[in-house]
C-alpha cells in the first residue's frame, strides 16, 4: 500500500452497525443453503488426520496469535487449509447472502475455537455439519463445536451469514477508510490491515495464509473478480453468473481483493509469457491504457533486482471511486483511477511501488506487524530508485530529504521497526524506512545490496520472516556482523550518521 499526502477529501466515513452477542445453539432456518453446494461435504464426525492421538484434555484455542500490536490478530488452536467463500451479490450498499467454508487442522486438543469476525449478520454456524454454538466477542466469532475436536484432526467449520457491503473503518494514517469500499455499480475490498474480519470469518494475521475460493453471484450486466485465477463463470436460468477464481497460491487475509462491477479485463504478457489481466471499469478503459501498458515494463525493470515474479499471474485493478491509497492484493494490484489519469512520473511510482510488494509484503510476509518496514521501506525504496531512473525525483535528493526528517518521525511515529498499532502506516514506515535500506546500501555498497536483496525475497519466498532474519541474512551475504549497525537505525530515538554523507543533518524534533 502506498502512503501519500492528499489534501483530498476521504470518502464519507460509514457507521459501523452495532453488533450485539448472538448464540447459535441449532441449525437455523434460512434460504441461500445452495452457496454451501459444491463446497466441503460435511462429515458429521471428526477426521483424525494421520498422526492424530488423544493427547491432552481439550481447551479453548487462542483468541489471538499474541502479536504485540494487534494481540487478537489471528488465532490459535488450529491452522487453516482453504477457505471456500461464496458472495451472492445483489446491488451496490444492499446486504447480502454469504457464506464462508473453512477447512481447516486443529493443532490443539480444541473445546472451541475462535474466528476474526466482525459486523454481518451471523445466520448459522456448523462444524463438521453439526450444528455449533456461537457468540460474539468483539471481533472475534467463539465457536463452540457440539464436540471436542482432537489434536491432529481435520475439521470443517461452516459460517452463513447475511455480508454488509457499507461496512467500513477508519485509521488516522494512509489507510484511512477501508474494508468494502463502494463504487458506482458495485465494490472493491481494501482489507489492510484488518478490515478481512468485515468481508468473511478469517484467521486475520498477516503470517498466516491459506489457498482461497471464491465464488462470486452476480446480477446481469456486472462482472466480478478476485485473487488469482478465473476457474470458469456459469450462468443461471435467471439471468444471473456465478464466477469461480482460485488464489492458486495460499493468500493472507490482508491481501484479499473481491471486486464487482461493469469491468473490462484487458489481458496481456509480461515477462516469460506471464499471464497480465487488468480489471477496467468499461469507461477507463482507454483513458488509463497508456500507463497500465507499462507493467511489462516495470516487471522485467524490478525482475532484474530481485529475480522472478514470485506468483502465477498478476494485474491491474483500476478503482472507479475515491480510494485514498493503492493497494497491493495478492496477484490483482488495486489503483485508484486518478493516479492513471495524471502524471505519469507519480502513476509510475505507484505502480511500482504495489508490484514490489509482490515479493516483499506479498511473497515474503511479515512475522508480526512491527515488521512492516520490511514491506513498505522495500516498496518505497524500489518505487524512488525506478523514478530516480525515469524522470522523477533522484533517489538521493528523497533520501537527503527523509534524512533531514527522520528524527521528527521517530519522536512522532516511533522508530522504524518500532511503530504503534495506530502509527503503523505512517510516513515512518515508508520514506522513513526506504532510508534504512539506503543507509545499508550506503555501508556495504551496491553490489552487496542486491546479493542481499535477492537473497531475502528467495530465502523466505511463500513464508513469514521479520526483522531479526533480515538483519542475520543480510549479515551472512555481507560477511559481517550488521546487526550493530542496523539496531540504531531500526530502533531508538536518534537517526545515526549515514555513511558516505558526513554533510547530512537531520532536523531538530519539534513536540
Amino acid at each position: 500500500m502506498r502512503h501519500r499526502h492528499t489534501g483530498r477529501p476521504g470518502r464519507a466515513r460509514l457507521a459501523l452497525a452495532a453488533t450485539g452477542a448472538v448464540a447459535l445453539t441449532g441449525a437455523v432456518a434460512l434460504t441461500g443453503d445452495a452457496l454451501f453446494t459444491g463446497g466441503v461435504p460435511p462429515s458429521g464426525h471428526v477426521t483424525p488426520a494421520p498422526g492424530a492421538s488423544a493427547g491432552p484434555a481439550p481447551s479453548p484455542g487462542a483468541p489471538g496469535i499474541g502479536d504485540p500490536l494487534m494481540p487478537l490478530a489471528g488465532n490459535g488452536g488450529y491452522t487453516v487449509r482453504r477457505y471456500t467463500l461464496d458472495f451472492d451479490w445483489q446491488a451496490p450498499r444492499t446486504p447480502f447472502a454469504a457464506g464462508a467454508t473453512i477447512s481447516a487442522t486443529a493443532t490443539q486438543a480444541l473445546s472451541r475455537f475462535d474466528l476474526d469476525f466482525a459486523g454481518n449478520a451471523l445466520r448459522r454456524v456448523t462444524v463438521d455439519g453439526a450444528p455449533a454454538a456461537a457468540r460474539r466477542n468483539g471481533d472475534e466469532l467463539v465457536v463452540t463445536p457440539a464436540k471436542p475436536i482432537p489434536r491432529g484432526s481435520a475439521f470443517t467449520v461452516r459460517v452463513a451469514y447475511t455480508a454488509d457491503p457499507t461496512q467500513e473503518r477508519h485509521r488516522d494514517d494512509a489507510i484511512q477508510d477501508y474494508g468494502w469500499v463502494p463504487t458506482s455499480d458495485g465494490t472493491v475490498v481494501c482489507a489492510q490491515p484488518d478490515g478481512a474480519r468485515m468481508i468473511f470469518p478469517a484467521n486475520d494475521h498477516p503470517s498466516l495464509r491459506a489457498p482461497i475460493t471464491f465464488r462470486i453471484t452476480t446480477p446481469p450486466g456486472l462482472s466480478a473478480v478476485a485473487n488469482g485465477r478465473l476457474v470458469g463463470t456459469a450462468r443461471r436460468p435467471d439471468g444471473r453468473t456465478r464466477w469461480t477464481y482460485d488464489s492458486e497460491q495460499p493468500i493472507a487475509a490482508q491481501l484479499v481483493q473481491m471486486a464487482i462491477g461493469r469491468f473490462s479485463f484487458v489481458d496481456s504478457r509480461g515477462p516469460r509469457g506471464l499471464p497480465v489481466r487488468d480489471v477496467v471499469p468499461d469507461g477507463l478503459v482507454t483513458d488509463t491504457e497508456a500507463y497500465r501498458s507499462l507493467t511489462p515494463e516495470h516487471l522485467a525493470w524490478l525482475e532484474r533486482r530481485l529475480g522472478p515474479y514470485p506468483f502465477r499471474r498478476y494485474g491491474v485493478l483500476v478503482g472507479d471511486t475515491d480510494l485514498p491509497v493503492a493497494l497491493e492484493t495478492q496477484s490483482l494490484s488495486v489503483v485508484p483511477r486518478d493516479d492513471l489519469l495524471g502524471d505519469q512520473v507519480d502513476a509510475e511510482r505507484n505502480l511500482v511501488h504495489e508490484l514490489t510488494h509482490h515479493w516483499t509484503g506479498d511473497s515474503v510476509a511479515v512475522r508480526r506487524w512491527s515488521d512492516l518496514w520490511l514491506s513498505e521501506g522495500h516498496a518505497r525504496f524500489y518505487e524512488r530508485l525506478y523514478s530516480d531512473e525515469h524522470g522523477g525525483v533522484s533517489l538521493e535528493s528523497a533520501m537527503r530529504a527523509a534524512y533531514e526528517q527522520h528524527d521528527q518521525w521517530r519522536h512522532d511515529e516511533g522508530a522504524p521497526a518500532e511503530p504503534a498499532e495506530a502509527t503503523l502506516f505512517k510516513v515512518m514506515r515508508y520514506d522513513g524506512s526506504a532510508l534504512v535500506l539506503f543507509a545499508l546500501r550506503e555501508k556495504v555498497g551496491e553490489e552487496t545490496f542486491g546479493r542481499i536483496e535477492r537473497a531475502w525475497v528467495t530465502t523466505y519466498r511463500g513464508r513469514a520472516a521479520g526483522t531479526r532474519d533480515f538483519v542475520t541474512l543480510a549479515s551472512r551475504v555481507a560477511g559481517e556482523d550488521l546487526k550493530p549497525f542496523l539496531t540504531p537505525w531500526l530502533y531508538g530515538a536518534h537517526t545515526p550518521p549515514m555513511p558516505g554523507h558526513p554533510d547530512w543533518q537531520v532536523d531538530p524534533v519539534e513536540d
